[in-house]
């Protein structure tokens, strides 16, 4: 199996989402998976409406990135 298919990357979007692709998992407050594709946007503003999910809010209300993530 080709091991860049089963990597799970994780971005921060300056200023925006957290996009993960790959095969990942989202488990909710509850126990129970939240249906996710291959692509996610997951909100950090704090403002999404459909949370965990970024629905564009950020760009709306100004979100700033404190600084940039640390390089690795």
């Amino acid at each position: 199996m080709n091991p860049e298919a089963t990597k799970v990357r994780i971005q921060c979007v300056e200023n925006g989402p957290y996009i993960v692709r790959g095969p990942a998992s989202l488990i909710g407050v509850d126990g129970q998976e939240i249906p996710a594709t291959r692509m996610i946007a997951l909100c950090r503003c704090g403002g999404s409406k459909s949370k965990p999910f970024c629905d564009g809010t950020h760009s709306k209300i100004g979100f700033r990135s404190e600084q940039p993530p640390p390089r690795r």
